[in-house]
């Protein structure tokens, strides 16, 4: 039973409200894929094979990096630790050759703060090998390890050789997939993540730069990693945050560094300028209190326990439509978050968000009296409709 209809208004700073925009046609880019996500209501802005199996190149280690980063979290690992670094994992091991290295040698006694800077700044595939060995004993273990909490993320199309992304034919991600993965990152670990807007990182005397040169051109950007192979082509992840709005970029598969970083920020841009991000209901919200029978109160507040954002175009917020519906009737013992009916927002007739209409108090049963009080009341009111 629709039990409210109302025009949602959202107050902007000055009181005002954004004059309508008209959102146009989002970037065609020549990249083999891409995708702009926003990253709190993972409202998807553009896209374009998102969904294409892909090679990921150094794009790899960003899973790498989010596995340490749970180790050190999870206190299996300190960053104080020292790894010593094996043959496998030396820098001139043939496998690397041409590729970018941390520059570690055998025998080295290397501390898991290092290692991490090794992989997320200078994109050492001797770092990530270091790190996947010392936390797995082998890379083939570390592999499996990353393909699970790939499936646990969500990320379906992905799947892991090896720890660093030199390539393997059976070594593929996609850009959908790679965005669930950054946002887990900036998330769930948002200490690590700092690391990867640092422009640059110094080992064994060896100063390198940050490949993502986005982060010295754009103050918003602070992240996430580059990657390039012959196979998978130019790619980058970014991410980006103004006035209070974070969007996530992904571009795989472009014809140089500049085609990527160009892309990146024409993703960006595009997002920021026509999208934002609005609450349109805070935490424990209610939105109605219902009657409720059989309980110990007369009626009970209903609403949603966690907040609502959305991705909307610019200058539309006022334009937004929430109905509630409760699910009639409803009855004693209820607990919190137990769910009595349906919150749905719409824009221009187009549903935006739906989500369930949860009890936010706990009604108890009660007395026997006034159960039977509520029955009797209960079946007079379904007999004429009340």
């Amino acid at each position: 039973m629709v039990r409210l209809t109302l025009l949602f208004f959202l107050a902007v700073a000055t009181f005002g409200v954004h004059a309508e925009m008209v959102v146009p046609s989002p970037p065609q880019l020549a990249a083999k894929a891409y995708l702009l996500v926003d990253a709190a209501s993972g409202k998807v802005l553009v896209e374009h094979n998102a969904d294409m199996v892909l090679p990921p190149a150094s794009l790899t280690k960003m899973m790498t990096a989010y596995l340490l980063a749970e180790e050190v979290q999870g206190g299996r690992l300190n960053e104080s630790d020292i790894v010593t670094i094996s043959e496998n994992a030396w820098s001139q091991n043939p496998l690397f050759n041409g590729s970018s290295l941390m520059w570690i040698q055998p025998g080295m006694d290397v501390s898991i703060e290092d290692l991490q800077r090794g992989i997320i700044i200078s994109s050492g595939n001797d770092a990530t090998l270091a790190v996947a060995e010392h936390i797995a004993g082998s890379e083939a273990v570390f592999a499996e390890m990353m393909n699970t909490t790939a499936q646990k993320l969500g990320m379906t199309s992905t799947y892991y050789v090896n720890s660093h992304g030199l390539p393997d034919p059976d070594h593929v991600t996609t850009a959908r997939d790679l965005a669930i993965l950054a946002k887990a990152m900036i998330i769930d670990h948002p200490k690590q993540y700092e690391i990867y807007k640092e422009p640059e990182y110094t080992y064994n005397n060896i100063r390198q730069y940050n490949r993502n040169t986005l982060i010295l051109e754009d103050a918003s950007v602070d992240g996430l990693k580059t990657g390039y192979t012959q196979e998978a082509g130019y790619c980058l992840v970014a991410s980006a945050e103004r006035n209070g709005m974070r969007l996530v970029s992904v571009v795989m598969g472009t014809s140089s560094t500049k085609a990527r970083k160009n892309d990146t920020r024409s993703l960006l841009n595009y997002g920021f300028r026509f999208y934002e991000t609005v609450t349109a209901f805070a935490p424990m919200t209610e939105l109605e209190r219902p009657r409720i029978w059989k309980g110990t109160q007369d009626y009970v507040s209903v609403g949603l326990l966690e907040e609502a954002i959305l991705t909307l175009p610019r200058g539309k917020q006022d334009k937004l439509v929430t109905q509630v519906v409760v699910n009639e009737p409803l009855e004693a013992p209820l607990a919190v978050g137990v769910r009595v009916g349906t919150v749905t927002i719409s824009l221009d007739g187009e549903t935006v968000l739906e989500q369930p209409l949860v009890a936010l108090e706990s009604v108890a049963p009660g007395g026997v009296f006034a159960r039977m009080w509520d029955t009797v009341l209960m079946w007079f009111a379904g007999l004429f409709g009340a």
